[in-house]
């Protein structure tokens, strides 16, 4: 008979923390002094901060109407 209790559960959101959280403290540990915020965001997955203000600036030949979100 099947236990009803025993069920596999699966947090994919949750894995993802613990992976990016296990990956900043081996980087900090390895780290010599405390890390670039650059390294940090790599970890995490961002895209390079001055990357995204670079596309959040308004162009010449766009009308002014349009407005940018980054």
């Amino acid at each position: 008979m099947r236990d009803q209790l025993n069920v596999h559960l699966e947090d994919v959101e949750l894995l993802d923390e613990v992976e990016m959280t296990t990956n900043l403290i081996i980087a900090a540990s390895e780290a010599a002094d405390r890390l670039p915020q650059a390294a940090i965001d790599q970890l995490l997955g961002l895209e390079d901060r001055s990357a995204a203000a670079v596309r959040a600036r308004p162009r010449p030949d766009v009308p002014p109407q349009v407005r940018y979100t980054a």
